[in-house]
């Protein structure tokens, strides 16, 4: 029983980050309603900073720099959703501003704020936005 248990754990430690292909092939297989939103504001993100990766964590696409920080809710009915956190263990947030002039953030807490886009014409209208608020929220991880 111990052999099983230590490769249950070595299994889970040792499981490599998804490469973005990975991303790609979820995405592709999702058959998400708003799926070219999704990918527009994939795009917003991605290209906020060169140091911002992705990955599958949660059971959507998510994005990191030295830690994930930002994640789909993916069952978001009414448009698409973006939850920025401060990483995968819950931690006293050190208090932190964002400057959001747009109000793109709904704060769900000291360390998570969520931002929606309703439709394509909303992700246009609030990229520039939402790339500034990405690129300070980086600076928190």
């Amino acid at each position: 029983m111990t052999t099983k248990a230590t490769s249950k754990k070595t299994t889970k430690r040792s499981a490599p980050a998804p490469a973005p292909e990975d991303v790609e092939a979820f995405l592709a297989s999702l058959g998400h309603p708003f799926e070219k939103e999704i990918r527009e504001i994939r795009k917003a993100i991605l290209g906020a900073d060169a140091r911002i990766g992705e990955g599958i964590k949660w059971n959507a696409p998510s994005f990191r720099t030295s830690e994930f920080f930002a994640t789909f809710h993916l069952r978001a009915k009414d448009g698409v959703q973006v939850i920025l956190h401060l990483g995968a263990k819950k931690r006293e947030a050190p208090g932190f501003a964002i400057d959001d002039p747009a109000s793109l953030l709904e704060w769900l807490g000291k360390d998570r704020a969520s931002v929606k886009f309703r439709d394509a014409k909303d992700i246009k209208a609030k990229r520039a936005a939402f790339v500034n608020v990405v690129r300070q929220w980086i600076e928190h991880v």
